[in-house]
């Protein structure tokens, strides 16, 4: 299969062009899970991506991974993979890059090298889902010294349309940097702080790039996307314009850039977890404006890229492709 080909092909040189003697792979850092239930279990059934540890040799297929990058989209993701893939010059065809997930419509998922790009879905129930599913995936793989990207799209704050922002925290609706989960009827609190190196790094990568306007800032994080993020488009609204815009200069205020639906469980669990993670998103409109997008849809899909090419480029000059 796709990745069994590109593992033997590709892995030794990666490692080499990013300062690491292969031998000493095992040495660097490994993902853990925080569930001591896991080691007395049989087998672990990742059913949502429908891969299993008796059924599958994760090792095999998923050891080398060195970036994982996730989005709402199926269809952006494949094409994300299609497009690293292309950057990397990696051996074989683009069509030959398969959906490992094709046994579930829940996700898609999609192996290219040290790349893996996986679909969430949209709100944090969706992508915590998956990010259970995906860390232990990487655990059980022993897979080490990872850097996970969300990349997306989102609503700007005080940004023009086309903005890329680089999460420095992912905030709550009262602007903290918090995830609240409920466990068992209480109540558990995580910090929602991203890497500052993987953002820095991002942020100088950028400067490298032509047309990729850039902004470091805090992202907020709702559970909807109508009047969980003050739209007044929505079925419902229950608050007037000027109370709108209060609360988005408010949020202005406390450092927020944009706004979107997943980065809080994202910045939590990878926290948890010791897993360096960064949020990239693009921004397609400044809500201070309005709430519809009017732009045409070929702008769109030339926004929608950008998060695509930055992270690109940071992945090429870990590996060593650009000095």
């Amino acid at each position: 299969m796709y990745f069994n080909i590109e593992r033997t092909t590709t892995m030794a040189h990666i490692l080499l062009r990013m300062g690491t003697d292969p031998s000493e792979y095992i040495e660097q850092t490994q993902v853990h899970v925080k569930n001591p239930h896991l080691d007395t279990m049989e087998e672990d059934i990742l059913y949502h991506f429908s891969l299993g540890t008796k059924t599958h040799n994760l090792p095999e297929m998923f050891g080398d991974i060195k970036f994982v990058c996730v989005g709402g989209s199926a269809n952006r993701m494949k094409a994300f993979a299609q497009f690293i893939h292309n950057e990397l010059s990696l051996p074989g065809s683009t069509d030959d890059i398969i959906d490992i997930c094709e046994g579930t419509d829940r996700y898609s998922m999609y192996k290219v090298g040290p790349v893996l790009s996986i679909s969430h879905g949209m709100g944090v129930p969706s992508i915590s889902i998956m990010l259970h599913e995906l860390i232990k995936l990487l655990h059980h793989a022993r897979c080490r010294d990872l850097v996970l990207f969300r990349i997306g799209t989102s609503g700007g704050i005080g940004v023009a349309p086309g903005t890329v922002v680089i999460t420095d925290k992912a905030v709550d609706h009262s602007f903290q940097p918090q995830f609240e989960q409920v466990v068992l009827g209480k109540v558990i609190t995580r910090s929602t702080v991203l890497d500052e190196g993987v953002a820095s790094e991002l942020l100088h990568c950028s400067s490298e790039l032509d047309d990729l306007p850039t902004v470091r800032g805090n992202t907020l994080c709702t559970d909807d996307f109508y009047e969980g993020q003050g739209r007044l488009d929505g079925a419902l609204c229950s608050f007037s314009p000027e109370e709108k815009q209060e609360y988005l200069q408010t949020a202005h205020k406390a450092g927020v850039r944009n706004i979107e639906m997943e980065s809080t469980v994202f910045a939590a669990m990878c926290r948890v977890c010791g897993i360096k993670a960064a949020v990239v998103c693009v921004t397609l409109l400044n809500r201070f404006d309005g709430d519809q997008i009017s732009t045409p849809h070929h702008v769109l899909l030339e926004y929608q890229q950008r998060p695509q090419t930055l992270v690109s480029h940071f992945i090429k000059k870990r590996l060593g492709y650009i000095l």
